[in-house]
């Protein structure tokens, strides 16, 4: 059975209203999504800061649950003079040590954040200061810096994704071994 053909110019004219329909859709879609995100970045970096000054809160308060509320499940978290630490129970086990330390108290401030244009990831930068009594019953403050990215979730909450911190103290230098004669 022969199928009834449309003449060649009635072809040409479907096949380019759909191009011009396609460029079309293309376009406007394009132009949603930048409107779209432009719109909230101030919104999402106001609300980074907002978030980073709890979860500081929450440390101060050694609140190891709602400190590691924040991470996401596959935080990496890269301490200093350590191994990384993989997944939010690693970086909650992490916390609960430090909050067992004598003396633990302190807190961090961000002092920029910026929202990919995506809209979906952040970093954040800032500076912590950390206290602590040592074995001797001496006190003892760090003071260091900070790299935190976020990830905008599924559900629009934002949560650490990389957790990066280091001091500004001089390393303890080990004792140098001197030849003797």
């Amino acid at each position: 059975m022969l199928r009834p053909s449309l003449p060649a110019r009635t072809s040409a004219r479907i096949i380019f209203f759909f191009a011009v329909v396609g460029v079309l859709a293309l376009l406007t879609a394009c132009q949603k999504q930048g409107e779209t995100l432009a719109d909230t970045r101030s919104a999402d970096e106001a609300a980074l800061k907002n978030l980073d000054a709890e979860w500081s809160k929450a440390a101060g308060a050694k609140d190891v649950e709602k400190t590691a509320s924040y991470y996401s499940d596959d935080v990496l978290v890269l301490p200093p003079n350590m191994a990384s630490i993989q997944g939010k129970q690693g970086a909650r086990a992490m916390w609960q040590g430090m909050f067992s330390v004598p003396g633990f108290g302190g807190g961090w401030k961000v002092s920029k954040v910026e929202v990919a244009r995506s809209g979906d990831l952040a970093y954040l930068t800032g500076t912590y200061e950390l206290s602590e009594t040592d074995p001797s019953g001496k006190p003892s403050t760090d003071k260091g810096k900070y790299l935190e990215v976020w990830k905008k979730q599924p559900d629009g909450n934002w949560k650490c994704v990389i957790d990066m911190f280091n001091s500004d103290l001089p390393s303890m230098a080990a004792p140098e071994n001197k030849p003797t004669r």
